[in-house]
């Protein structure tokens, strides 16, 4: 009935071994608790809450070491005792825990994560900061040798997972996934990235979302349908020597290359992740039975029904200054409309997907899922990835096209997976390896690259060309 002194390593391994010998009481094995689940099981009147109305619920500020374990909050904290005790040696807290604060610090699931509004202060700049590295793993309660703002409620420490530092561990099941923080090499360049997520937090009802414009709804649909415009007399691109005429049908083409990957037919179901006005879920339409197709723009969805419906659509395509030219929407020579009934469409957040799974009626999942210049676009990236082992079936491949581009008009560079140098070794990050990192520590195997060139008309004469590389995954 001791704390046993162990590495986050070793905790995990005994979790492994208790879930294989003994099973687990839920869907998913046994695992350490989390920062957020140790806050729940304090004692009520010593906790955040508490400490926040009262400073007196803050024991290490009113209480010495000796008195520590008077009381109904008693604990082995501040040095009331020189070693550890027996972990029920003092009364539950009121959610029926022991032991949630003092004896031994506990590991987590989460990496040491910066809270919102974080800021380095000068007296100590560099405490915090080169730890936000996704290299080490938060503990939490405080052990008896604990003192001062280690033996606070608001402390918050972390180790590197390897380490031994007086910590022991909390056996957890859940059917739901650990509500963790996870970090990873690199992800946090300073107090900045903390700003820049709560700026995009305050600004997420901003009603200026370029994506809801006419103006884009415009281009897209040029994207989309390249021989919109034929019967008018306009071409995709303007005639001229050694025209890019590759880079067009690029939805067309990220449909194709996942059906060229060949991925295992379970339920002949595919998902169009950022589908925009359609091209490429039609594409899909053709090899699959069904297709679920989303978007963030309502403004695309609507646009999207609309052709589906059968509804005569018509855009412009800008010619010079305020002049254009309005032609119909036209899908390619020999494009059979019935494939289009196919397809449900819907308004909707890819950082959204593990709760489409979940909550969602009529979801599902899927034998194949594209996103199509989608990862670099998202608030949350890895939100997305995540939930691709819930979506995907076994066999079954994704298809991800991204140049790669992160901009933190859409993305806090904290969520960045790459294009930045580590705030510690000042080494490269590149996206490429961390997505091949992240999808098979995900379960799923690289299985094709390529550079996926794309042609985008902002008017007559001018055209943005980007090199997207695209990637295939099949889920082992």
């Amino acid at each position: 009935d001791w704390p046993v002194d162990v590495t986050y390593y070793e905790s995990k391994a005994f979790c492994r071994w208790k879930t294989a010998k003994d099973g687990s009481p839920t869907s998913n094995p046994f695992r350490v608790l989390t920062e957020a689940e140790h806050q729940i099981i304090r004692h009520r009147d010593h906790n955040l809450d508490a400490a926040r109305s009262s400073v007196s619920a803050d024991k290490v500020m009113v209480t010495s070491g000796a008195d520590f374990p008077l009381g109904e909050t008693g604990a082995n904290l501040n040095m009331a005792y020189s070693s550890h005790n027996p972990v029920d040696f003092f009364p539950p807290s009121h959610t029926g825990h022991r032991d949630t604060v003092g004896n031994a610090w506990e590991w987590t699931e989460d990496h040491f994560n910066p809270l919102k509004n974080f800021e380095v202060h000068h007296v100590y700049d560099d405490f915090s900061t080169p730890c936000f590295d996704g290299k080490h793993s938060m503990i939490v309660g405080g052990s008896f040798m604990s003192t001062g703002d280690e033996a606070s409620v608001f402390a918050r420490f972390h180790f590197r997972p390897h380490f031994l530092q007086h910590s022991g561990f909390r056996l957890v099941a859940s059917n739901e996934d650990a509500p963790a923080t996870h970090l990873f090499p690199g992800s946090f360049a300073g107090q900045a990235a903390a700003r820049d997520q709560a700026a995009v937090e305050e600004s997420a009802d901003a009603t200026d979302n370029v994506y809801e414009t006419d103006d884009l709804l415009n281009m897209y649909w040029g994207l989309h349908y390249p021989s919109s415009g034929t019967k008018e007399g306009v071409t995709p691109i303007l005639d001229h020597n050694n025209s890019p005429l590759h880079g067009l049908r690029f939805p067309q083409r990220v449909a194709e290359l996942l059906c060229s990957l060949e991925p295992v037919r379970t339920n002949n179901r595919a998902l169009d992740v950022g589908c925009a006005v359609g091209g490429s879920s039609f594409e899909l339409a053709k090899s699959f039975d069904h297709v679920e197709a989303f978007d963030f723009s309502n403004n695309f969805i609507d646009a999207a029904k609309r052709l589906q419906s059968g509804e005569h659509v018509t855009f412009r395509i800008p010619v010079e200054g305020v002049i254009y030219k309005e032609v119909s929407v036209a899908h390619e020579p020999g494009f059979d409309p019935s494939v289009m009934q196919k397809v449900n469409f819907f308004q909707g957040d890819a950082c959204s997907l593990s709760d489409y799974v979940d909550n969602k009626e009529g979801f599902g999942s899927f034998d194949g899922v594209i996103l199509a210049n989608l990862l670099c676009r998202l608030p949350d990236p890895m939100a997305c990835l995540n939930a691709m082992p819930k979506i995907v079936n076994e066999g079954g491949v994704v298809v991800m096209v991204t140049p790669f581009t992160w901009l933190e008009q859409y993305t806090p560079k904290s969520k960045w997976l790459g294009g930045f140098y580590d705030p510690v070794s000042q080494d490269p990050m590149y996206s490429k390896d961390r997505l091949k990192e992240v999808m098979e520590g995900l379960g799923f195997q690289k299985i094709h690259e390529e550079q996926m060139p794309l042609v985008i008309r902002e008017h007559q004469r001018k055209y943005q060309y980007i090199i997207s590389e695209a990637t295939g995954w099949r889920k082992e």
